[in-house]
């Protein structure tokens, strides 16, 4: 079936998904915003694309678009929030409040668009308590003006879905006490982590209440799931339970749920399927990945798998028919229950010719659940 003829808009497609409905056809949605910025800062987009917007990289490609609004918003009502540039890749950010002052500082890649923690706001465990502030004093709301602009910008090439703040303790890990620090600190200091824990969850009310009242239908859990760092014994004490209370607050107002999981899988897979949620993106098979397509595809069950090609087919490291026949073993084994793109984006030297080629081939494929 050619999805130009099917009756199904992306956007119809992608509901029907996660609705356990026929989709009508295979969607083929990839993330390219980073492949797209960064060749456009250093002048390196094909010269059939110079001057193409990012939604015209993805026309051409024929594909659809994940992640393209988020409206939800925040803001601090007893804290002040300053910005520093200590050099031209580094960033210190201040945050001063009526019990104490936290700072970290952001180091930028060399085109000023992602950024790692070279310093983190948690030093001591003092300074839990200026973080606990500081999420109970966030206020959170929905900016609808913004949601209608994005809506009427992409149309149906997708629908609508984003990713907010991360759970507790995976925040802990990745952005306010760095992996390190944070494992000594659950050992040395339990009481303190578990009462952290208590705090944050319950600042987190607040968003979940924006989130289940938006008009938004698909939510990402984008917690960046590493077995490595996330094993067995943490998901169970930590990230389980609150992922059970979080997705069926979230399911009971309506929504479907997905939760990013983009590093090592193996120890987690037994406990992927008893999660609550209704697919996870960004599973990493082999060569990439620590799991086979075939142990992903056991773990999920009926769930949605969002993504499933290694990024690394797309580098010129890897033949044209190593990807293909890769993208025919997703098909084959998880559609219809299948958002097919790139585990988890498209790198910047990253072929874009593949990518419009996967295009190509699901525009052609013919597939009935």
């Amino acid at each position: 079936m050619n999805n130009q003829d099917a009756k199904l808009s992306f956007g119809e497609m992608n509901l029907a998904i996660f609705r356990g409905e026929d989709p009508g056809g295979v969607l083929w949605q990839p993330r390219l915003e980073y492949w797209y910025d960064v060749n456009k800062k250093r002048g390196t987009l094909p010269k059939h694309l110079k001057g193409a917007s990012l939604l015209d990289v993805y026309d051409d490609c024929h594909a659809s678009v994940r992640y393209f609004t988020n409206p939800l918003r925040s803001r601090y009502n007893n804290v002040r929030v300053t910005e520093r540039w200590e050099d031209e890749k580094r960033l210190r950010r201040t945050w001063e409040t009526p019990v104490g002052t936290l700072t970290d500082v952001l180091h930028y890649d060399e085109w000023g668009l992602s950024a790692y923690n070279t310093e983190y706001k948690l030093k001591s465990p003092q300074d839990f308590k200026v973080l606990e502030f500081m999420l109970h004093d966030e206020e959170w709301y929905w900016d609808q003006g913004a949601y209608e602009q994005d809506l009427q910008r992409v149309g149906e090439r997708g629908s609508p879905q984003f990713y907010f703040r991360r759970s507790p303790i995976q925040g802990l890990f990745i952005e306010h006490a760095g992996f390190e620090k944070a494992i000594y600190m659950m050992h040395d200091y339990p009481a303190l982590i578990q009462h952290y824990v208590e705090v944050a969850s319950e600042a987190d009310n607040a968003m979940y209440e924006v989130l289940c009242q938006s008009p938004v239908q698909i939510l990402n859990l984008g917690e960046n799931i590493d077995a490595a760092m996330d094993p067995p014994p943490i998901w169970k004490e930590y990230l389980a339970p609150y992922y059970r209370q979080r997705v069926e607050q979230l399911h009971a107002a309506g929504k479907l749920v997905h939760i990013h999981v983009d590093g090592t899988m193996k120890p987690l897979l037994p406990h992927l399927r008893d999660g609550p949620w209704d697919g996870i993106e960004a599973a990493t098979p082999l060569p990439q990945g620590d799991v086979t397509l075939e142990e992903i595809k056991e773990a999920l069950g009926d769930q949605v798998l969002l993504d499933g090609i290694p990024a690394l087919y797309f580098l010129p490291s890897f033949s044209t028919e190593t990807l293909i026949e890769c993208v025919k073993q997703v098909v084959e084994l998880f559609y219809p229950r299948l958002v097919l793109g790139i585990s988890d984006e498209l790198p910047p030297d990253g072929d874009i010719e593949r990518v419009r080629l996967v295009g190509e081939l699901m525009q052609e494929t013919a597939l009935s659940p």
